[in-house]
């Protein structure tokens, strides 16, 4: 059994309040994007050797820790404490979507692995069975079970469906290689409502955007690194009619009305991607 797990774009990201947990509440727009890890998952032999019941191995892309604190695994893990009938399995995750760049691979691949067991081994979940295990993950996991554009709220999990569709729109995704922590990121935020929700500008045409959407982490990342500022004004100057920091970063996407030209030229060293929603 295989699936694809697909990255994100955040269109508009606002830190609203900080809340008495210590979280912080957003409102954002999550939009899928055509850049895809490979997961595969089959049946562990009766006799194979195996300490775990989910044996993962990680190509392509190196990720650091344990990979049996992978959100793969632990989403194996926790499907399995409700279906103890559910088979050892191996995982082999492929991983094409950048790691630490706003893009939530990771998430991706907890949604997706649900979905797939789901599917694969019969348990009969329905949707929103699956977004409340994913949801149990992680902030932005439950998205990825639909994979569609979605209006957030509260730390992310809190998702409505909305109308958008960029189909024939052309994205170019740069990743510089400067990981921006998460924590580091919020750190700097000051917690404000928007002029104008998100969801209602994505609404707009998307010419209207780049006056009306904005990323709260772009003014605190841009200040501790300012190439990545530079690079979203470089794909300005190539013609992009929109472009942002997806999520807390480090990635940058542009959507253009024709393909890109020479994106990998002028950003050399840098994952690059380009392609049409």
């Amino acid at each position: 059994m295989i699936t694809f797990p697909v990255a994100k774009i955040n269109l508009g990201l606002n830190v609203v309040e900080k809340r008495p947990d210590g979280y912080h509440n957003l409102q954002t727009v999550f939009y899928p994007i055509p850049i895809k890890d490979a997961l595969e998952v089959f049946p562990m032999d009766d006799n194979f050797p195996s300490a775990v019941d989910c044996d993962l191995k990680i190509t392509n892309i190196s990720i650091e820790g344990d990979e049996q604190r992978n959100l793969v695994v632990r989403a194996y893990q926790l499907l399995k404490h409700d279906f103890p009938t559910l088979p050892r399995i191996h995982a082999h995750l492929c991983k094409s979507i950048p790691t630490q760049a706003g893009m939530g691979g990771g998430s991706s691949d907890c949604g997706f692995m649900i979905r797939l067991l789901n599917d694969g081994f019969g348990l009969r979940l329905t949707e929103q069975q699956m977004m409340d295990y994913a949801a149990r993950l992680g902030a932005d996991c439950a998205f990825f079970i639909k994979s569609t554009p979605c209006y957030a709220e509260g730390i992310g999990e809190q998702l409505h469906p909305v109308s958008l569709n960029l189909s024939g729109w052309h994205i170019a995704v740069v990743r510089p290689d400067i990981p921006v922590p998460t924590k580091e990121a919020f750190s700097l935020i000051r917690p404000h409502y928007p002029l104008k929700n998100c969801r209602e500008v994505v609404m707009q045409p998307v010419e209207t955007w780049r006056a009306e959407l904005t990323n709260d982490f772009e003014e605190s990342v841009f200040a501790l690194h300012p190439e990545i500022g530079g690079f979203k004004e470089q794909l300005y100057k190539m013609g992009a009619t929109y472009a942002a920091m997806s999520g807390s970063g480090s990635a940058l996407f542009g959507l253009f009305r024709e393909e890109p030209p020479l994106l990998e030229q002028a950003f050399p060293g840098m994952f690059t991607f380009k392609g049409v929603l």
